[in-house]
């Protein structure tokens, strides 16, 4: 947040940026700070064509009409914007429960998932390509950006963006998340906004409407859980409530632990309704098409509120229209009772279970629309979870020494919970966990406490009036290597450090690398035991639950000419969520700042080692260190062409077999072959040696602390070209580090690519005499594996090469591997891009049909085309439909084809160590692994 006093600001406003509504209250600065002086902004918006009206809750959905459908006229806000024709808030949520494919929801949501571009435009995410797309950031930017212009209408003399802004996001929400959220807020020209989780601003809500009678109300609550259920998140934390005997009516509330994130919610049961509904309703034909999910969802939202309502019909119809002129008479209708959504409701999402039960690991029915929702729909056993792993703080706040510590209060939010039989049964279960009653907050308005929270704690943090404590959810520290031991982990920061508060490491000095790429690891410590900043830990105990997040690699320039310098560390938790470290000269008083995101989503954290443990070189990676500088060595006179043409296998006497080089030893060999890469031009066997090994060592690309910024410096060598050009293997190796790279190009390094090699695979251009000249030494087979590697071009692009395959294997003299490289391109599950970038399923029907006329027991490339053709990744937009799936698989069967290839076909899983390479195209670095 950018810091502003805003003086001349009149309000305090609280935006409950929501994943199915926004909510935004106010209070005036100028008036008596009471329950009354929170209000609620009513939202003007569109309800129909040509009509605007205030409603209390801005539907957080943005509609792309087709061309023609609505008049622009009839799109006209009172503030003269017409959104380019889009439609956002009442009027976009009801269209898009009519028609398929153009509706976006629940933005908020991509914001956390990490195996997308969350800037890249991929919503709607079932849609048709004519539809416009845009990417979450956008649409929460669209949404923002609706507010203000709506506020600013009605206050011309206090614009929004003047005002003193709070913005909630759930206390799960990682710091890349928190950050696109800051992102989105920009984009809508409010630049400078605080942060505040959920959960807490529940709390201070709570806590102003009952500000005259708390200390009664709270007299018997030692330990508070916050359960919040919101759209998306089902967030939850633990707030201690201390009462200062000393000081009659001195209360202090400390937020003591948050639940880790989980994709769970409101829109996992709006799911389970419409697939209930698909149930009644769908053809024999099989399950419906994402797009009409879709449409079946946004029904099945309208029907659950109207029943979970405070005056509730007997019945709710879900309607599924049909399209074109069967528009009504291709309709098709589920009706649910009261009584059918609150079974769902509790058997599935609220079931009685016993104290210490897990979350179930396997991938749960509720998994749509390429969002990795939570593998368990029951928020009954997260909670057990949650308070299983945070007993000790239990145990503390409830100031007893042993047996089971379960919260003696509950505050419950979220639209599920203005049902009393959801409120009844997790009372219920918590009571039964217990062994005694549990005090349960009343919450009167669980659809805006989280608005009018934000709008209180922004009047309370002005006012210097009582604040919710707890500060920093974990603890954290850095990894140190220690001369002659394993590495130890310093306590940057504890648990419970409040924002803004810096902690210095007095009396430790490091020694820090400058003028080249630095590595800082973070590990992150969830656990109730406390530490003291400058602490050491032994990161290999056993008895501590650390995650190691993905690593932060920078150059810090200094003026001095020593490699290294001696300084202090201290730390600093901002208001948005981020590590900011300073490392102090101790000599100079030269300063160092390293900011960066915990947790941060992309490929780091995609990726990650099998094992966390420091990895120390082997003993004679000097020896190998002197074999490379013997070939590229700055001296002419050691350039032995014998030594160049047995240097791969010289370093594998020295090192071991190179299928075994950890990614550690790979990157230092990378960076030993780059430092004397000038060097590599000494003859055609130096560069044919050095491109081999570079490619081999900083495969695939990504993975490892300073991949991006050895990309950075390795891609001018592709304009570059090689210095020896005539012979096939030179070619074969050049494309080859390429391909091993790709993962860590963006699309613009790719696209580059893709437009120098385009012409040896197009069939057309293959015809030119030049072309045909060209290919006889410039490796065909390895440009098809290049090609099909770079995952990050665009979908129409990745078409047209598709195509232009499955053209040339209409030859038998096509060489196999452009079986594998169809099979590639048309991958369910994308290896390193983002997951919007997945040809759709209705462009590859005929690459399959193709595929599918190969006798797979002689082409077992064929059949793994298919199989990643037909893999499950239980995304409906994804996923070919249950019968090409089917055929897919009787035909692996017949051919005897592997059983974990079958499995890939019949349920979602990973792919093992076998199958990622075959992907790949060869072994990946030991000790680094695709997650799912």
């Amino acid at each position: 947040m950018a810091k502003s006093d805003k003086a001349d600001a009149k309000y305090v406003v609280g935006i409950d940026l929501g994943t199915t509504n926004s909510v935004v209250c106010y209070s005036e600065l100028a008036t008596e700070l009471s329950a009354q002086s929170i209000q609620q902004f009513y939202v003007e918006q569109l309800v129909a064509p040509g009509e605007v009206a205030r409603r209390p809750q801005l539907p957080s959905f943005r509609y792309h009409p087709a061309q023609g459908e609505l008049p622009l006229e009839q799109l006209v806000l009172p503030w003269g914007s017409t959104q380019t024709g889009v439609v956002v808030g009442e009027l976009a949520r009801e269209l898009g429960s009519k028609v398929e494919g153009r509706q976006v929801s629940s933005a908020k949501s991509w914001l956390s998932h990490n195996k997308v571009d969350a800037t890249a435009p991929i919503l709607p995410w079932s849609s048709a390509v004519e539809v416009e797309k845009v990417s979450p950031v956008s649409a929460s930017a669209c949404y923002l950006n609706h507010i203000r212009q709506a506020w600013n209408h009605e206050h011309p003399k206090a614009p929004l963006e003047a005002q003193h802004l709070v913005i909630t996001v759930p206390a799960s929400f990682d710091e890349m998340a928190r950050t696109l959220t800051l992102s989105a807020a920009e984009q809508a020209g409010l630049p400078n906004i605080l942060l505040l989780e959920e959960p807490q601003a529940v709390c201070y809500d709570w806590y102003h409407r009952h500000r005259d009678q708390v200390s009664s109300l709270l007299a018997q609550i030692k330990l508070l859980l916050v359960v919040d259920v919101g759209g998306g998140t089902t967030d939850l934390s633990l707030v201690k409530v201390s009462h200062d005997a000393a000081q009659a009516g001195d209360l202090k509330l400390s937020r003591i632990a948050v639940g880790d994130h989980w994709m769970l919610g409101g829109d996992n049961l709006d799911l389970a309704i419409a697939r209930q509904a698909e149930l009644q309703i769908a053809d024999r034909s099989g399950a419906l098409s994402a797009a009409a999910l879709n449409q079946l969802v946004q029904q099945s939202r309208q029907c659950k509120e109207l029943l979970m309502s405070e005056s509730p019909p007997e019945s709710a119809k879900v309607t599924l229209l049909g399209s074109g002129s069967k528009l009504l008479s291709g309709a098709k209708t589920a009706v649910f009772s009261q009584a059918d959504i609150e079974q769902l409701t509790l058997d599935g999402f609220f079931p009685l279970v016993t104290f210490g039960d897990r979350p179930t690991q396997r991938r749960s029915a509720v998994t749509e629309f390429g969002l990795p929702y939570a593998p368990d729909p029951a928020i009954s056993r997260y909670l057990s979870q949650f308070l299983s792993e945070h007993q000790t703080s239990c145990r503390d706040a409830l100031g007893v020494e042993s047996g089971v510590a379960i919260p003696d209060g509950l505050l419950l939010n979220g639209g599920v919970f203005k049902s009393p039989q959801v409120v009844q049964r997790v009372s219920q279960l918590l009571e039964q966990w217990r062994g005694a009653p549990v005090t349960v907050l009343a919450n009167q308005h669980p659809d805006y406490a989280v608005a009018f929270g934000a709008a209180v704690f922004g009047r309370y943090r002005l006012n210097r009036e009582l604040l919710i404590g707890g500060g920093l959810s974990r603890t954290y520290f850095i990894r140190v290597e220690q001369p002659d031991s394993q590495a130890v982990g310093v306590c940057l920061l504890p648990k419970g450090t409040e924002t803004g508060t810096s902690v210095t490491l007095t009396g430790q000095r490091f020694a820090l690398q400058v003028n080249q790429p630095v590595q800082f690891i973070l590990v992150a410590y969830n656990g109730d035991q406390s530490f003291a900043g400058g602490e050491l830990i032994a990161l290999e105990d056993s008895n501590h639950q650390f995650v190691q997040l993905p690593p932060l690699v920078a150059v810090l320039d200094s003026a001095k000419s020593e490699s290294q310098v001696e300084v202090e560390l201290s730390a600093v938790y901002t208001e948005v969520g981020t590590l900011d470290i300073r490392c102090h000269g101790v000599e100079d008083q030269q300063q160092w700042r390293v900011e960066f995101e915990l947790r941060a989503a992309g490929k780091q954290a995609a990726n990650d080692t099998e094992n966390t443990e420091p990895v120390e070189l082997p003993a004679k990676f000097s020896q190998a260190l002197d074999e490379i500088d013997l070939v590229y060595g700055a001296s002419n006179k050691r350039a032995d062409v014998n030594a160049v043409k047995q240097l791969r296998s010289t370093l594998e006497k020295l090192l071991g077999s190179r299928n075994d080089w950890d990614t550690a030893v790979a990157r230092a060999l990378f960076d030993a072959l780059w430092e004397r890469r000038k060097k590599r031009r000494r003859s055609v066997y130096h560069e044919r040696v050095w491109i081999n090994l570079s490619g081999f060592c900083l495969r695939p690309g990504f993975g490892h602390g300073a991949d991006e910024w050895r990309l950075k410096n390795l891609w001018p060598l592709f304009a570059e070209g090689m210095q020896f050009e005539k012979e096939s293997q030179s070619w074969a190796e050049w494309w080859t580090l390429w391909r091993r790279v790709a993962g860590g190009l963006d699309e613009s390094a790719q696209q580059q690519i893709f437009q120098e090699i385009a012409k040896y695979i197009d069939p057309e251009q293959v015809k030119n005499r030049k072309i045909k000249t060209e290919l006889q030494s410039r490796s065909y087979e390895d440009i098809v594996r290049l090609a099909a590697s770079l995952e990050n071009l665009p979908v129409d692009t990745k078409q047209q090469l598709g195509n232009w395959l499955s053209k040339r294997l209409q030859k038998a003299s096509e060489t196999a591997t452009s079986w594998w490289a169809l099979g590639r391109i048309a991958s369910r599950e994308p290896f390193h891009s983002s997951q919007h970038l997945v040809v759709p399923p209705s462009m590859i029907g005929h690459w399959l049909e193709q595929v599918l006329k190969q006798d797979w027991r002689k082409n077992r490339e064929a059949a793994f085309a298919a199989v990643m053709m037909a893999r499950v990744t239980d995304d409906r937009e994804r996923d070919l439909s249950p019968a090409q799936r089917q055929q897919v698989l009787e035909k692996l069967q017949l051919a005897k084809a592997p059983e974990s290839w079958q499995q890939l076909v019949i349920s979602f899983q990973v792919l093992d160590e076998k199958e990622s390479k075959r992907m790949f195209g060869e072994a990946m670095p030991s000790g680094l692994r695709l997650l799912a």
